[in-house]
């Protein structure tokens, strides 16, 4: 596994000529190619949908933010701790939009060891409160990789076959301090199925290409903070699902919130099953939840598997929001501006057009700005021309 195929060991292999892509404008500056270079990136995304292929649909994912003291450097403002939380609170709520019935836990790592900052669940308020309170966590000594590689991988081997494993790093330091040999360890996540996707916020460290490389994951180096937010909604977005996972019919209740009326004399407050595991001090003794119609255990929130059967509960919007990634919008077609004859103007945002390329929808031929058809792709999931004619019709 420590082999790296030949022609990658040559370092000029990945880059050769590459400054040949880099030309500058009227005024000598590099940044329009660099900006085109962003926006192929972005692009290239849309065409990744993952059409006529099997995604994990329900995700189990931990997120590993190294808090060692490389975090306090200030090339991210005000420092890579608080900037890394801050696009984390965002990636948590897109993550729980795009992935409804879907879980997500969050590990720290420094001072040669991990501890989990929240446990796996669905509850994005839980996650976004805990990050808050670690904005004013201190950054000191080394991370461990192992140690929170380990803790995750503790948890996500028990999860069903049928449901995606994934680890996503987020590592500042360029160095790990590690108990044991992490190249077994690697060789066991590969094993368990378990996906290690990594964020640089420094330089290339190899042992994070050797583990990306053996799980299936991807690693990738921040340019700046925009890019380090693009990279984190790269994420966002369900993965396929290996070839060998399990295909099973998945047992789900569908409760209904029920409150109970405060005049009903026989109604008695009653703690969640959540809540009697949780020591944060959430909602205390409550006249309403939902009820498991399996085994009328009593939850604040959904989705969440029964802590007495088993059974997923989940709510029928959620399922309803989680459609789009069977059936992605196709990607529109691209044309120069100079060759569109049409108005020149955005059916979206009514804007004018002025960017060198336009976007084509190919059922309705409507056009829109970059801007326009990259917001329908990753957030619309639907083009409003074709939708609109479908309301009208």
């Amino acid at each position: 596994m420590d082999e790296e195929p030949e022609r990658a060991k040559r370092w000029e292999g990945g880059y050769e000529r590459t400054w040949e892509v880099l030309k500058e404008d009227e005024s000598g500056s590099l940044r329009a190619t660099v900006e085109d270079i962003l926006f192929q990136a972005k692009r290239k995304r849309v065409f990744e949908s993952h059409g006529q292929v099997r995604l994990g649909m329900m995700r189990h994912l931990y997120v590993v933010i190294d808090s060692s003291r490389t975090m306090e450097d200030q090339d991210l403002k005000p420092n890579r701790l608080t900037s890394t939380l801050k696009l984390m609170e965002y990636f948590v709520e897109e993550y729980f939009d795009q992935n409804p019935i879907s879980q997500i836990g969050i590990i720290t790592t420094k001072n040669k060891r991990a501890e989990k900052l929240t446990d796996l669940a669905g509850n994005p308020k839980k996650h976004i409160a805990a990050m808050k309170k670690a904005v004013n966590s201190m950054c000191v000594g080394e991370p461990s990789l192992y140690n929170a590689l380990n803790i995750a991988m503790q948890t996500l081997k028990h999860m069903p076959g049928h449901t995606s494993r994934e680890i996503l790093v987020i590592f500042s330091s360029l160095t790990t301090c590690d108990p044991a040999n992490i190249y077994d360890l690697i060789k066991t996540l590969k094993a368990l199925k378990i996906r290690v996707s990594v964020i640089g916020l420094s330089a290339e460290v190899r042992v994070c290409t050797v583990l990306t490389r053996e799980t299936g994951g991807n690693y990738n180096v921040i340019l700046d903070e925009s890019h380090f937010k693009e990279l984190l909604m790269y994420h966002v977005k369900p993965p396929p699902a290996s070839s060998s996972s399990e295909c099973s019919l998945i047992r789900m209740g569908f409760p209904q919130h029920i409150i109970a009326s405060l005049s009903d004399q026989d109604a008695k407050p009653s703690f969640s099953m959540s809540h009697l595991e949780s020591s944060d001090g959430g909602p205390g003794l409550t006249l309403g939840g939902y009820y498991c119609p399996q085994c009328r255990a009593k939850y604040t929130e959904l989705p969440v598997e029964c802590k007495v059967c088993g059974l997923t509960l989940v709510s029928a919007p959620h399922l309803a929001r989680s459609f789009h990634h069977l059936f992605p919008l196709d990607a529109f077609q691209e044309h120069p501006l100079e060759e569109h004859k049409g108005d020149r103007f955005c059916q979206a945002c009514q804007g004018e057009l002025k960017d060198k390329s336009v976007f084509t929808c190919p059922a309705c031929s409507s056009v829109f700005c970059t801007e326009c058809d990259l917001f329908i792709h990753d957030t619309l999931h639907c083009c409003p021309s074709c939708i609109h004619r479908q309301g009208t019709s």
